[in-house]
């Protein structure tokens, strides 16, 4: 079913909040972190009113549109029209960031290989790599507990994450991260995932050889990736991001 388009709506900033969010949709489907019709992004809509947007619930993520991502409230509840539904195991894991998050704007979660894969191990994300250092003083962890249908969850899963971090390994489950705008959001995964992917593989020679460094070298490198990481995202990178979409998968802001 294709989505008649909500722009005229909705407010102009809505508008600009859906498109980043499909944006977003689109960028994991690029990079192949999607996992068909399962994980979520969700976007906080601007206002007083505590509503977010979420992906319609059967979609493929190179599908969505920034009219056909279904507007909730907390409670899960669709507040405009819609021709669709909504994955509450989503709902669930999302809503409890935002309630408890006021600069979680946005919230990535995914089920890829390499995420899966050391969000399984013991150790967790090694400092093994230059990406895994800048990464890991951000990073936070939350033990599996099913899937994410028990509300009572959301109080422990906020507390894993505390009021500063924003990266998260949800173990034996996936990644997630947050930030206060969706280039922010992606930008972080984008460090996450590949450090996943970098530590599957250094692994795969076996545990005794990995090169560890040491704890000052750990801060050094995160103190080195945090400065001025958010202008260089906002002003480089995103923007970057957007001419890739619109060159080989358009049709997002529709």
């Amino acid at each position: 079913m294709k989505p008649i388009s909500v722009k005229d709506a909705v407010s102009a900033e809505e508008w600009k909040a859906r498109v980043d969010c499909a944006m977003l949709y689109r960028l994991v489907a690029m990079h192949g972190w999607d996992d068909m019709i399962f994980t979520h992004i969700s976007h906080r809509v601007p206002g007083p009113e505590h509503h977010f947007l979420i992906n319609p619930y059967g979609m493929f993520f190179e599908e969505i549109t920034a009219s056909s991502l279904v507007k909730v409230d907390l409670e899960g509840q669709i507040v405009m029209d819609s021709p669709y539904f909504i994955n509450p195991a989503g709902f669930t894991i999302h809503s409890a960031i935002h309630a408890s998050r006021e600069d979680a704007n946005v919230v990535i979660h995914l089920h890829t290989d390499q995420g899966v894969a050391v969000s399984a191990q013991k150790e967790g994300l090694l400092p093994i790599s230059q990406t895994a250092m800048i990464v890991r003083e951000d990073l936070a962890y939350h033990d599996y507990e099913g899937i994410a249908l028990d509300l009572d969850e959301r109080e422990r899963l906020v507390a894993d994450l505390g009021p500063e971090k924003s990266t998260m390994l949800l173990k034996n489950h996936g990644t997630l991260t947050c930030g206060t705008t969706a280039a922010m959001a992606f930008t972080r995964m984008f460090f996450l995932e590949r450090a996943c992917n970098m530590q599957v593989m250094a692994l795969s020679a076996g545990r005794d050889g990995v090169l560890e460094c040491d704890r000052d070298i750990q801060e050094k490198v995160a103190g080195q990736g945090s400065r001025g990481m958010e202008t260089l995202t906002e002003r480089l990178v995103w923007p970057g991001l957007k001419r890739k979409l619109d060159r080989e998968l358009p049709g997002y802001d529709a």
